[in-house]
């Protein structure tokens, strides 16, 4: 087998001529190695962990590179294998699991700077990694569409950062999320090799590379179906009652004749810390704030009225892209808010088993209530609406955070270890996704310089290459 040195193991000269060699080749492309700049390029919102806080503690890379184009990607790709130094893809950082930290220095790639909106036809919209979905968004519904879904951080994230490390969004209640067929239609990837190859990945294929964190292939273009553009009203409506709040949610989500676009649902006291939204929030009230079609605002009427809620806020679609906006206060923006007054918060990130009856939510409530609150987003997996969760939890240990995680598994509760910075450990797919993943990285970045230390099952295969 053949294996990848990096920075980390030359000796400081061998290091330090490395860095230098691949400098002078690369001379002309954006970079920097200002230490200042390297260290916020180098870090994501993994800091919403204090686990990955302490483990990716000074991590950072030895220079960046800002490409602007796929023959700029390929030439900073070919100095990197000639010269050993790993590299580090990332787009603006907005991720929570250390994807885009480089734990072994080397080049950090940021693609930013690769933006374009490259074409948009029949619903169909093909773009660089580094476009922004809201920049996306308003080129769609120049013609009528809108893009599917998108994360919290729709005003700032990338869409290449969104498929290598995101899961679903806002627009997943219609649509699912971006693993369900027919979200992502193609990608356009080069491989780690001293002769990089330009792969174009169609249809299941393209999930040997989607969330995948960089490992085995640098995207350098996407093609997304879009969705119809819909006037989204928004709207907050509270309950006494949390359990009758989540199956109010669950009847929602359940509602096809309703269309809607968000259903993020707070137990108290979650809405005390959207403090822009107070004046909507009656203390001690839970709260789901919705994205919901105009035209669907009547049945909606109904449906809280038969529920028990209260709709104590509506902004009309014309109003809702000014001021406040709802859809920054749902999936990880929740623990921005929270830990924005009570930096101690932490979050534990989880899929709910189908239950109408609500066992392990109404148990977790009810055992573990106020240690951890209980924030869900409403979703379609494969094909059945689902709560993902994102529990608001008061730090104390690593020990006891864990112990929290378990307690939720004995109750049915599949957890993603948002507090470990390997692939394996937070992937949300199945283990057969997972060996296509390593496959392909066999075949795309043999010396294993991508992101190196994400992917457990590389370096458990390394091991085994190793020994045998």
């Amino acid at each position: 087998m053949t294996t990848g040195l990096c920075p980390a193991d030359f000796k400081p000269s061998e290091r330090s001529t490395a860095l230098a060699a691949l400098r002078e080749e690369l001379e002309g492309i954006p970079s920097t190695t200002d230490p200042q700049q390297l260290s916020k390029l180098s870090i994501d919102w993994h800091t919403f962990s204090p686990v990955l806080s302490n483990k990716l503690a000074g991590k950072r890379a030895d220079i960046a590179y800002f490409p602007t184009c796929e023959a700029e990607v390929i030439r900073i790709i070919q100095a990197c294998v000639r010269h050993r130094i790993p590299l580090t893809p990332r787009g603006a950082g907005t991720g929570n699991y250390g994807q885009a930290v480089p734990l072994e220095g080397g080049v950090l790639l940021d693609m930013t700077r690769m933006q374009l909106i490259l074409w948009t036809k029949g619903g169909i919209m093909r773009v660089q990694p580094g476009a922004k979905l809201m920049a996306m968004e308003k080129e769609a519904r120049k013609t009528g569409w809108e893009v599917r879904m998108a994360p919290s951080t729709f005003r700032t994230a990338t869409v290449g950062g969104f498929i290598s490390g995101g899961f679903g969004g806002i627009g997943s209640i219609i649509y699912g999320v971006l693993r369900e067929r027919g979200n992502i239609l193609g990608l356009r990837v080069v491989t780690m090799e001293a002769e990089p190859q330009i792969l174009e990945l169609r249809g299941e294929a393209v999930h040997q590379v989607s969330h995948a964190w960089g490992v085995n292939g640098i995207i350098t273009e996407m093609e997304m179906p879009l969705g119809m553009a819909y006037p989204w009203a928004e709207c907050i409506v509270v309950f006494e009652d949390f359990l009758q709040s989540a199956r109010f949610c669950q009847r929602l989500g359940e509602s096809d004749g309703i269309v809607k676009r968000m259903i993020s649902l707070h137990a108290w006291p979650i809405p005390s810390y959207f403090v822009a939204l107070k004046s909507y929030l009656p203390e001690g009230s839970h709260a789901a704030l919705l994205l919901i079609a105009e035209n669907s605002l009547e049945p909606l009427a109904d449906l809280v009225k038969e529920w028990g809620g209260q709709i104590t806020y509506t902004k009309p679609a014309a109003e809702a892209g000014k001021g406040i906006t709802l859809m920054e206060y749902g999936y990880n923006h929740t623990t921005l808010h929270a830990r924005t007054a009570d930096p101690s918060l932490t979050y534990i990130d989880c899929l709910f088993p189908a239950d109408p009856d609500l066992k392990a939510m109404k148990y977790l409530y009810q055992t573990l209530n106020p240690e951890m609150m209980i924030h869900v987003e409403y979703l379609r997996l494969n094909g059945k609406v689902t709560a993902l969760g994102g529990q608001l939890v008061r730090y104390s240990s690593e020990a006891r955070l864990r112990e929290i995680m378990q307690i939720h598994r004995e109750q049915g509760v599949h957890v993603h270890d948002c507090h470990d910075f390997t692939l394996d450990s937070l992937q949300k797919k199945d283990a057969s996704n997972r060996n296509e993943q390593l496959e392909l990285k066999k075949r795309t970045d043999p010396l294993g310089l991508l992101n190196p230390g994400k992917l457990k099952a590389w370096i458990d295969w390394q091991a085994q290459q190793t020994t045998s």
